[in-house]
């Protein structure tokens, strides 16, 4: 199962505006009637839910959508170039490095644009009026955005099973659920995360089963990050624990561990409900299982009423039971599906794509269906400025910025026509007032977007 992967991602350019004049019989000079150039294509990512990972990344990396056409003359628009759709499983959250842009893309269906089409060049057509009738200029496209894009897969599963390996998670998935993972007497046989579904009469549940974690988890160690991503979008953590490690290690230690790198790698998991589920209870006498239970909801639990049953009113106090369970004889595993149904709250489907996005206590919904949880969520940066000026150590001044960028780019810089407009849209968006203001004199350099420009004041 691949969970991660890093593409890049071209948009298509925008196609050229036209420069054109109408030729007609008997009409010696028509005017102006180049075309428009095409807006180039945008990629986008599409949830399908008929994937699982990312393992289709792995065969290629780098995608590019198709440019805008050019336009022509007689009016006619290049056409837009066509959208390159890329699917990704439900769950997976996107990040475009270039601006911290991130979605999080839980439901069949949900799209994001990664990578926006550069705007098709206008033709001269569209800057003919009564002052200027002959326009001999036209407008280049913008080439498209481009840049990578980081794919993380994170489970919709309403609750994790963690534990250090061995400690008999897949087993108590398979009991519980018709889920078949691989189960062996060797640490990490897990090496994927794997779901099982819990039915009821009238909501399903949706477990992951999380590899093995160990000490220097959250720095990568072991499985590590691959991981312990998948627990962030659960709702409710069951804790496994060996009653009796065949290692000889301390079951306290061992507990200490695994909640020691949730809280490193996310500090949200440190607050998650929790179930600790003591397991292969088979080994051990009930006596030892029964003063075990006591030992640790003691210690769980400060101030614990001994006369309250934890899976009748879950809500009470906020406490986590302790279950003794056995997949071998099916110990526990009703109490404990009982208690999984009742602590694992509903989520209203209007609050479900703020809980998936971390904005409230808890993430998903109790249902697990797909087809309720809100539309998926984008976090932009904030808004940057168009353009700054700034004094050179010649003498003269430095304008950069998006909007100058954009600009310098639409026009061809040795057409004396697209050089005076160029001029007059730099005055209309602020630049040449800004560099009055910095002190510009008439004869000073003026570099705009790393071109040296002659610029009346």
């Amino acid at each position: 199962m691949k969970d991660r992967a890093r593409i890049h991602v071209t948009a298509g350019g925008g196609g050229d505006g036209c420069l054109s004049f109408r030729r007609e019989a008997h009409v010696p000079k028509g005017g102006p009637d180049g075309g428009d150039g095409g807006r180039g294509g945008d990629v986008i990512l599409l949830c399908d839910d008929s994937l699982r990972d990312l393992e289709h990344f792995r065969r290629a990396s780098h995608f590019k959508a198709k440019r805008g056409g050019r336009g022509q003359g007689a009016g006619r628009h290049g056409a837009d170039g066509d959208t390159l759709t890329l699917k990704v499983p439900p769950g997976t959250e996107v990040v475009v490095e270039a601006d911290g842009t991130r979605h999080d893309l839980v439901t069949a269906g949900q799209r994001a644009t990664v990578a926006a089409g550069g705007s098709g060049g206008r033709g001269n057509a569209r800057f003919a009026g009564p002052t200027h009738q002959t326009p001999r200029f036209a407008e280049r496209g913008l080439p498209g955005e481009e840049g990578w894009v980081t794919l993380a897969l994170k489970l919709l599963a309403d609750v994790g099973l963690v534990g250090l390996p061995n400690a008999g998670k897949s087993s108590l998935l398979s009991r519980i659920t018709r889920a078949t993972p691989k189960v062996a007497a060797y640490p990490f046989t897990t090496l994927s995360p794997v779901l099982g579904t819990i039915h009821s009469d009238d909501r399903q549940l949706i477990i992951a089963d999380i590899p093995g974690l160990i000490e220097g988890a959250a720095d990568g160690a072991g499985l590590g990050h691959d991981f312990l991503a998948h627990v962030e979008r659960t709702r409710l953590l069951v804790h496994v624990l060996d009653l009796a490690p065949l290692d000889g290690s301390d079951p306290v230690e061992n507990h200490a561990t695994v909640e020691a790198e949730l809280a490193r790698h996310e500090p949200r998991l440190a607050t998650l409900p929790r179930i600790l589920a003591l397991s292969k209870a088979d080994l051990v006498t009930p006596e030892v299982a029964a003063a075990t239970v006591a030992e640790w909801t003691a210690r769980l639990n400060p101030g614990h009423r001994e006369s309250r049953d934890p899976w009748e009113s879950p809500e009470d106090a906020g406490e986590v039971p302790v279950l003794v369970t056995s997949a071998a004889t099916r110990q526990g595993l009703d109490e404990l599906v009982a208690l999984l149904l009742r602590r694992v709250p509903l989520v209203p489907p209007a609050d479900a794509g703020a809980a998936l996005a971390g904005a409230g206590p808890t993430a998903g919904t109790g249902a697990t269906d797909l087809g309720q949880l809100a539309a998926h969520r984008t976090f932009r940066p904030g808004p940057r400025r168009g353009f700054t000026v700034r004094p050179d150590a010649d003498g003269g001044f430095i304008v950069d910025g998006p909007a100058v960028q954009r600009l310098v780019a639409r026009y061809d810089l040795d057409n004396e026509d697209a050089l005076a407009h160029l001029e007059k849209r730099l005055r209309g968006i602020g630049v040449i007032a800004a560099l009055e203001d910095a002190g510009f004199e008439p004869g000073d350099d003026v570099v705009l977007a790393g071109i040296a420009f002659e610029l009346d004041p």
